[in-house]
């Protein structure tokens, strides 16, 4: 296991990855927004049902190991164009992807504008369409209600009490500012959709959502265009985490089909 990185930008920002060594094809995993990689996927990544490839567990700019440009816009498509040129220098094309939340969005955005960079999505319960931003939304929804100047200054702080310690955990972490404008941009969403990205992707998709959570939205919709969507049980957004034996032979399923 070791720690690399790549310069990303113009101004010298480097993203950065924990990486584990293993054959081909590699395997990137992406957190959600808020999130680091490693401290969501490392036991996943571990199990050996996915162990054994070539895995990079990438920390988005503004989030945990990565650089915090400020002049950066952390739309979806920069936070992909910016993962492009990092997996680039690392010498990886044709990854698998796993993205978490946010990081599933940028994983639907990535293997949109660089398809020779993807040659599978997994995507766990993230997010495909816009949301209103609105106080009493969840996550993104919420801070954007906010305009950068107000949550800088202090609507963080009720952030931070609404999500728990737990997301706190690595949300602190964050740029105050990347932390914004990803929840914003993710909010807006992508002209097309990140969902009309997916469904017209010709790489194997599967979805995975907490069966909780009641029937997807457009569920019918991926269905058709060949998307596999599947119902995990037992467990919330954060599926790798709180049924990862059911997550890891779920996964390793999606790959290998």
């Amino acid at each position: 296991m070791s720690i690399r990185d790549a310069v990303v930008s113009a101004e010298g920002d480097r993203m950065r990855w924990v990486e584990l060594p293993g054959g081909e094809a590699p395997r990137v995993y992406l957190h959600g927004l808020g999130a680091t990689a490693s401290a969501y996927f490392a036991e996943a990544a571990a199990h050996p049902l996915l162990a054994g490839h070539r895995t990079l567990l990438v920390d988005l700019l503004g989030h945990g190991l990565s650089d915090r440009p400020q002049d950066f816009d952390y739309s979806l498509e920069s936070h992909a164009d910016a993962l492009a040129t990092a997996l680039t220098a690392a010498g990886v094309t044709g990854a698998e992807l796993i993205g978490h939340s946010m990081g599933g969005s940028v994983a639907v955005v990535l293997a949109d504008r660089h398809p020779e960079l993807v040659s599978r999505l997994v995507l766990i319960d993230a997010n495909l369409d816009p949301v209103d931003p609105a106080p009493a939304a969840v996550a993104s929804g919420s801070i954007a209600s906010y305009s950068e100047a107000e949550f800088v200054a202090g609507g963080w702080e009720k952030l931070r009490d609404r999500v728990g310690p737990f997301w706190w955990a690595t949300m602190r972490l964050t740029d105050r500012t990347a932390l914004y404008r990803s929840a914003r941009r993710l909010a807006r969403g992508t002209v097309p959709t990140m969902r009309e990205m997916l469904v017209r992707s010709p790489v194997p998709r599967t979805f995975l959502y907490p069966e909780a959570d009641g029937p997807l939205p457009g569920e019918d919709e991926l269905r058709e265009a060949g998307v596999s969507v599947v119902a995990v049980a037992d467990c919330g957004h954060n599926i790798m985490m709180d049924a990862p034996e059911a997550f890891a032979s779920l996964v390793a399923a999606a790959l290998a089909a």
